[in-house]
Formats: structure tokens, sequence, C-alpha cells
């Protein structure tokens, strides 16, 4: 709005397609990278693209969402323009109310501005390169850590904000605060990930009830903060060749519990506390990299030669039954 001389006041839906423009063709300034890896180029092990150097459509999609409610906000108090100047879908907005399940669902197009986002299958990581990044982790702080994300599908912020109280010894579960209702829940960990947070506690000390079980290594002690979990990550991506994020695990988690037979679509559904089905539903679908690795096992076998009955000889069995 400054740049186009304009107050938020008296601001149009032109302005809004300005924005717009001007986010599809710049720089993302987080993209800059120091480690010399070109945004938008394929990671060869991990099969995961890194980010591109613009914004995102995604990002684009929940600027507009924002601003639409920045906007609404003071509508409702009569101030700004008497119209909401980011454009709104009337039919796609009735999709967010309550639907009941036994109705079809009905498709509605996109918001004028609204980007069209690419519908990618999660990214799991195999578990071959599962085990490689799990022994690049040099503390078993770190190693309890990536046990309690690959068992339990807690988002990484949620686990990071785990307290001692709300860890369960005996039942093998944890409580976290979930990212969207901001409501305490209780989820399974792996008698592996209790394991190595024995280990860990027992080598750092057990934090009071009240305090956080993850807890910087090194400096005063403070606890342990999402931008330096990613730093770990990141360095075992520096060794690995890889690109993975703290978000894979948690992907990696639901598809491992999607595609065990023993547990249902609904049960994974709880684990990882979706609101809707169909959003646990995606982990169901063939992962890219099992796919490559049973391809090259299908190419890898050797060719079935053609044996015939004894008396009879290649000539004739090619004139009776061809080639």
């Amino acid at each position: 709005m400054v740049a186009l001389e304009t107050s938020w006041e008296r601001a149009t839906t032109s302005e809004v397609t300005v924005l717009v423009g001007w986010l599809r063709t710049a720089r993302n300034p987080q993209r800059r990278r120091r480690s010399g890896v070109q945004p938008g180029t394929v990671n060869l092990r991990t099969g995961k693209a890194t980010l591109a150097e613009g914004y995102a459509p995604s990002t684009i999609n929940h600027a507009l969402s924002v601003l639409s409610g920045f906007y609404s906000f003071h509508t409702h108090y009569g101030r700004g323009p008497a119209v909401n100047p980011v454009p709104d879908q009337a039919g796609r907005r009735a999709l967010l109310g309550h639907h009941s399940p036994l109705e079809p669902h009905h498709l509605a197009p996109r918001a004028r501005l609204r980007q069209k986002i690419a519908d990618r299958p999660p990214r799991s990581i195999p578990d071959q390169l599962w085990t490689e990044l799990f022994g690049a982790m040099t503390c078993d702080r770190d190693r309890a850590l990536l046990a309690f994300y690959v068992s339990s599908g807690a988002r990484a912020s949620e686990l990071l904000g785990l307290r001692m109280e709300h860890v369960d010894w005996a039942g093998k579960r944890i409580c976290v605060v979930s990212k969207g209702s901001q409501v305490l829940e209780e989820i399974p960990a792996s008698p592996e990930a209790f394991a190595y947070l024995a280990v860990y506690l027992g080598e750092h000390g057990l934090p009071e009830a009240t305090q956080p079980v993850w807890r910087a290594r090194h400096g005063s002690p403070r606890p342990l903060t999402y931008s330096a979990m990613r730093a770990v990550l990141s360095r075992a991506n520096a060794k690995l060749g890889t690109n993975w994020t703290l978000h894979d695990l948690r992907h990696s988690a639901a598809a491992r519990m999607a595609g065990d037979p023993e547990l249902s679509i609904v049960e994974v559904q709880a684990v990882l506390r979706h609101r809707h089905l169909s959003t646990t539903e995606r982990y169901t679908r063939v992962r890219v990299g099992e796919l490559i690795d049973k391809m090259q096992q299908h190419y890898a076998k050797p060719k079935i030669e053609r044996h015939f009955t004894s008396g009879y000889t290649p000539e004739d069995i090619q004139a009776v039954f061809g080639g």
C-alpha cells in the first residue's frame, strides 16, 4: 500500500492484484542459502525438491486469507473500505461449514487471485535412509527426539513443548498440546523412544515436573527451541547429502502407521489427530521411494527362457504358435 501511495482504508481489489503479482515474481529472502544449493533443485537421494526462490502458492494464499480477515475485522467495526478488497468465493466458503459425511462433497472454483496448489503426496523417509539419519545423530537427546517423532507422529513444535509431568512411563504415552485445538492430548510412543529418553535424562538429570523435557546441551540451562532442533537436522543433512525436514518425520510416522495392516485408517487418524479422514487417507497412497525400489527389483529379475518338450524343434513351435 505504501509503494502504491494508497492508505489501507482506501484499498481496492486493484491494489490486492498488484500485491499478488509482486508475490508471484519477487524473491523470498528466506530462500537464501549458504550451502550453495540452487533453489528448486531436486535432491537425488531423497527425491525432494528444495524450495523455490520465490513465494510458494500456499504462502500467497495464506497472505490473502490474513488480509481478508484483517479487512473483515475492521469492516465489522465500521472502519476501512465498505467492501472487502480481497475477492471471495461464496460457494467455496460454504464448503468450510458443517457437512454431513453421508452427503457427497461438491467442488467449488477458487476465488479470484487464489493460487492453484498441486496435490502432492507427502514424502516419507525410506527405512534405509531413516537408519542413516538416525545414525547421524550425535547424542542421546537427538536420538530420543527422532525416535519420538517417528513413533508418535507428533508435530515438531508439539514434541519440543513436552513437559516432564506429561510423560507416562508405564503407559508408554505422552501428552502434548495440539497445534490446532491447543488442547492437551494423549499420544502413544514406542518403547525404544522411552529407552532413549531414559538414557538422555540419566546423563543430563531429571527436570522438574513443570519444566520442558528437551534442553540445550551447551550454555545456560534453557529449553530446546525449534530453530535449534532444525539446526541439528541441517547438520545431519549436510553430512548425508539429504534435505529432510522436521515435518518429514511426521510424514514417516503416518506412512508407517497407514501401512500397518493391524491398524485401521480411523485409528491412524486418531493418533495423528487429523480433523478430516481425507487428510489421513493421503498416506495410503503408494510411496514413490518404495515403488522405485520395487521396480528396480522387477528389472533385476532374470529373463525366463522358453523350454520345449523333447521331440519338438523351435521351428515347429514357431510354425504352430508364432513368434
